[in-house]
């Protein structure tokens, strides 16, 4: 596809999943650097995530931090002026380091200087490196700069360390890498209603995109949104099995919205993530869950407090 000739292309590329504080790193260096040249910052971005590609065995386990419309709407909110996003598939991974410098940064973008993160290698067999890319960049007509080992390394931050804090429901250790709450998005469908008669109604949210990662089972403090709406509503939300009253062990996301009373059937949730309250437990009956719930609902108002 054709891209708009721009002035001054200042332009970084990377997978970007989550847009943790390691890659605001990056993108704040991409937008200063646009900025003091007068130019127009660009993100080259993949969809599907290489490793989908590359390694589908590993893959079928690869659980992302940010759907694709996550990730457009974070680093819209970064400033980026520009995002191109390449389909990732077997024939592009084969593309040589030097093609890509040809066909795709200088041929499509007509790229005037490029950041990159340290140690960042792309191209075939990865062979694309920074010296490599400072070698190709004066015959091309652009500047390359690294973020340098030690912003990126003070940091610490990886996606596959959130992912691994996730798992184990350490949302705090989470948002503090994202630099933000943790997200989920999804419809809300029809599920059996038993929360009605215990007088916590819940929505039943279906996360669409399959590879989402979904928290540790467990009782959160969230903020809820509907559909398209800025307003954020207090939350409890469970993920699990849902012990006390089902025995089929699938799993479920349902958000109960604190003092509200609204028809969610067919509505998108935004759900976000800010600290978990208990393990999911198994109750004897309705009433203990319920005496549960009751206390649950005080803690959440409190952490928001």
């Amino acid at each position: 596809q054709s891209f708009p000739k721009l002035s001054f292309p200042v332009v970084t590329t990377g997978t970007f999943d989550g847009v943790h504080l390691g890659h605001q790193t990056i993108i704040r260096q991409l937008t200063e650097q646009a900025r003091k040249h007068q130019g127009e910052s660009v993100v080259l971005t993949f969809n599907p995530h290489p490793r989908q590609i590359l390694q589908p065995e590993s893959a079928n386990g690869l659980e992302l931090l940010s759907t694709l419309e996550e990730r457009i709407a974070q680093l819209s909110m970064l400033g980026v002026d520009h995002l191109v996003i390449i389909q990732f598939d077997l024939a592009f991974s084969q593309m040589s380091f030097l093609n890509f410098i040809k066909e795709v940064l200088v041929g499509k973008i007509h790229t005037r200087k490029l950041v990159i993160g340290y140690d960042h290698h792309f191209g075939s067999n990865r062979e694309g490196s920074f010296e490599s890319l400072l070698a190709h960049g004066s015959n091309y007509g652009f500047e390359v700069e690294e973020i340098p080992a030690q912003v990126i390394n003070e940091m610490a931050i990886s996606s596959t360390k959130i992912r691994k804090a996730l798992h184990e429901g350490h949302i705090a250790i989470a948002n503090s890498f994202l630099g933000r709450p943790y997200e989920l998005s999804g419809e809300v469908i029809a599920g059996a209603q038993r929360g009605r008669t215990i007088g916590f109604p819940t929505a039943n949210i279906e996360i669409a995109d399959k590879k989402k990662l979904i928290p540790a089972n467990g009782v959160y403090a969230v903020e809820v949104m509907i559909s398209n709406s800025a307003r954020t509503i207090h939350g409890m939300l469970n993920i699990g099995t849902r012990p006390t009253v089902s025995n089929d062990g699938s799993r479920s996301i349902e958000v109960h919205l604190i003092n509200e009373q609204v028809d969610l059937y067919g509505e998108v949730l935004r759900v976000q993530f800010h600290h978990k309250i208990r393990d999911e437990l198994r109750f004897a009956d309705l009433e203990q869950l319920k005496q549960q719930l009751k206390r649950d609902k005080e803690t959440v108002l409190d952490f928001f407090a």
